[in-house]
């Protein structure tokens, strides 16, 4: 959400600049106070390095005054990023690879006599099929001697989550959302297990740090000197312990559905058949959400025509397992996000207006897919269809969605330990309900199951 001035209602931290938007275009105005820092980033060699590399998005400077704008020193036009996502989105492997590319701009940063003044997930996006920095104001001119000023933050923004879920083998995203700056030394001392303590830079970053942090609370932290080849020991030392980190999640609720679909007789390749056929045929097309993605299969039969597609689904494993896949790739536009849509992640921040909730994201994309996945909604978690019907019509303009009946297999698993309360689930109350935000434009039946899909189109 912008403010009326265009600024963005997250971008008012960082006294070098912010970010706004002009049409539907984002810039960064750089601040005179930030015009040494800027200069050196430029000429040191520095930022050719980091965007020939697509670990820092590339900029072209460009005419302020064309903008209105007032008491700059630059105009950035940044590379466009189609979708923000946000680290409690994220599975283990996406914030470790984001912590990691942090830790690699800051080692070669130094080289460069810069260092980053920030060290935070919100500064990183997947772009590109990699994690890139986001942020051209975080870096600053290196001072000898001088501590890295933003070493709890990476503590607590990155290395605190990682530990937590790397000992308790759970998937905590869900601490990120409740700590948006970081889960505190303090705390992430308290929750980790004895054993932690026996790992030499889990001692020294977290226990250690903890405690000394607590111990000379109210003090400049400043004042500490540090070499910069001390600062470069700490960075390794970080890089070593993340990189040895693992998530240790085995269960997963649906990882393995494609792979059971496709034993089902001709449901799958019919299925198949029937959404490439539909896609084919869409124009118009350049922003799609496949809402209950799974490992991606149908995710990439969209972005195959160039649409940027967010694949979004609640299960870690899958979402884990599509991310690993997408970094070997380079051509195809899929964003991974960890997401359920029954409890999707809320506007949080100043006002709350930091962080837009995940419906502003992904309101009024062209495309959406929802498939085997609306039993898992209305069944799985009592939601029902008018609601839902809603949602998606906020949410794009075309829809593929198919209707799983009450007496499929998968929705009888769904209701073994449920009493049978949803007398109102069937298809002519799903039609009934989706016609009231949607045309349909066609329906049929899916090879071998009762199954139907369906594609519509939001009424106007």
């Amino acid at each position: 959400m912008m403010s009326e001035t265009g600024i963005h209602p997250s971008s008012y931290r960082d006294p070098s600049g912010f970010v706004f938007r002009s049409g539907n275009t984002m810039y960064r105005q750089v601040n005179p106070v930030y015009r040494d820092h800027y200069d050196h980033l430029m000429q040191s060699g520095l930022y050719e390095k980091l965007t020939q590399k697509k670990w820092l998005i590339p900029h072209t400077e460009t005419d302020g005054q064309s903008l209105g704008a007032k008491d700059y020193y630059k105009i950035l036009l940044p590379q466009q990023i189609p979708f923000i996502s946000f680290p409690y989105e994220w599975t283990f492997p996406m914030l470790q690879d984001a912590a990691l590319r942090t830790l690699k701009v800051m080692r070669i940063s130094l080289d460069h006599d810069m260092i980053l003044k920030d060290a935070t997930p919100y500064n990183i996006q997947w772009l590109d099929n990699r994690m890139q920095l986001i942020d051209t104001l975080s870096f600053e001119k290196y001072e000898e001697n001088k501590p890295w000023i933003a070493y709890r933050q990476f503590c607590e923004c990155f290395l605190s989550p990682l530990l937590l879920m790397h000992y308790s083998k759970q998937p905590l995203q869900a601490m990120m959302l409740a700590y948006p700056e970081g889960i505190p030394l303090e705390i992430a001392r308290s929750m980790l297990p004895w054993r932690s303590r026996f790992s030499l830079y889990t001692w020294m970053h977290i226990h250690l740090h903890a405690k000394y942090a607590g111990k000379h609370k109210g003090e400049n932290e400043q004042r500490a000197h540090i070499s910069k080849k001390k600062l470069l020991a700490l960075v390794d030392s970080l890089q070593s312990l993340i990189k040895s980190l693992k998530p240790g999640i085995r269960q997963s609720t649906w990882g393995a559905y494609y792979e059971e679909a496709s034993t089902r007789e001709g449901y799958f390749a019919a299925k198949n058949d029937i959404i490439t056929n539909w896609v084919n045929k869409q124009e118009g097309i350049h922003t799609a959400t496949d809402f209950g993605a799974n490992d991606g299969h149908f995710s990439r039969i969209v972005a195959a025509k160039g649409i940027h597609t967010i694949a979004m689904d609640a299960d870690v494993l899958a979402i884990s397992s599509l991310y690993e896949q997408l970094k070997k790739e380079k051509e195809v536009s899929i964003q991974p996000l960890l997401s359920d849509l029954s409890n999707p992640a809320p506007a949080i921040g100043v006002n709350n207006q930091e962080r837009d909730s995940l419906i502003t994201r992904i309101a009024n994309r062209d495309l959406g897919l929802a498939l085997a996945l609306i039993h898992h909604l209305c069944i799985g978690r009592n939601i029902p269809f008018t609601a839902l019907a809603g949602f998606f019509a906020s949410s794009c303009r075309k829809l593929i969605i198919e209707f799983v009946p009450v007496n499929d297999p998968k929705s009888q698993q769904l209701l073994l330990n449920k009493k049978n309360i949803y007398g109102w689930y069937h298809a002519e109350g799903f039609e009934k309900a989706f016609s009231r935000y949607f045309r349909i434009l066609d329906k049929t039946q899916v090879t071998g199951t009762e199954r139907v899909l369906y594609l519509m189109e939001r009424a106007s």
